[in-house]
């Protein structure tokens, strides 16, 4: 099982599948997901593709989530009602959107959570029968939502992550830790070799800058233009 965020790239490159269909582009795809952990950039490139686009994004909401600076000073004590409320958060987003009509054919949503990953982070911090709760609730929520066009899972090194964390100077972050992260880290990369519900672009951010340089945002559009299979890869340099 891949160890680590980028070193998931490594692991699965010789797993490719060769799924064939024809060439798509980025504006064939109506609902795009990008993810990731903390801080690898999700937010940043889905505003940078929603702009590309002209397209309506959908993020994630940590601040209104009541819970969650207490949970960086005591997990044990907070992980379930922060979990919850997340999980109940999600739902909420994205059946709003539903109402919306954010899904139809005239536009494109891009979000920066794929519901399908939340147990990630529960599996990380709940003790069983929290954990048993939640996946109660997790499995009688999750067929109400809609399945991604297109996901976009970005990587980077926990190393990297944590400067950019530290960086972006979020004051309820500082309690993240680096160990955490790595777990974090390994349980995206061991979500996603197994992930096959939606085509799956698996991107090595440690060495791009989505955001601010124009050449590296082209590259990655110019490598979605060429998917033709189901799960494909994109590394600078390749």
């Amino acid at each position: 099982m891949p160890a680590g965020c980028a070193g998931f790239w490594h692991t699965v490159h010789s797993f490719r599948i060769r799924i064939t269909f024809s060439n798509m582009n980025l504006a064939s795809y109506k609902y795009i997901v990008v993810e990731g952990p903390i801080g690898v950039g999700k937010t940043t490139l889905v505003n940078k593709i929603a702009m590309h686009l002209g397209g309506k994004v959908l993020l994630e909401q940590p601040q209104a989530n009541p819970f969650l600076e207490k949970f960086y000073r005591d997990a044990p004590r907070y992980a379930l009602s922060t979990q919850m409320f997340f999980l109940f958060q999600r739902i909420n987003q994205l059946r709003d959107a539903a109402q919306e009509d954010l899904f139809d054919n005239n536009g494109h949503l891009i979000a920066d959570f794929l519901l399908a990953k939340d147990p990630i982070f529960a599996r990380l911090t709940l003790a069983d029968e929290e954990l048993k709760l939640y996946q109660q609730m997790y499995d009688h929520l999750r067929p109400q939502v809609a399945t991604p066009d297109l996901v976009i899972y970005l990587q980077a090194e926990p190393e990297t992550l944590v400067g950019r964390i530290r960086k972006r100077g979020i004051e309820m972050e500082a309690g993240i830790s680096p160990e955490y992260l790595a777990r974090l880290c390994e349980s995206y990369s061991s979500f996603f070799y197994h992930y096959d519900d939606a085509p799956l672009l698996i991107v090595n951010n440690e060495h791009l800058d989505l955001a601010g340089n124009d050449a590296d945002f082209n590259l990655l559009l110019a490598r979605i233009d060429g998917m033709r299979g189901k799960r494909e890869f994109f590394n600078r340099g390749e």
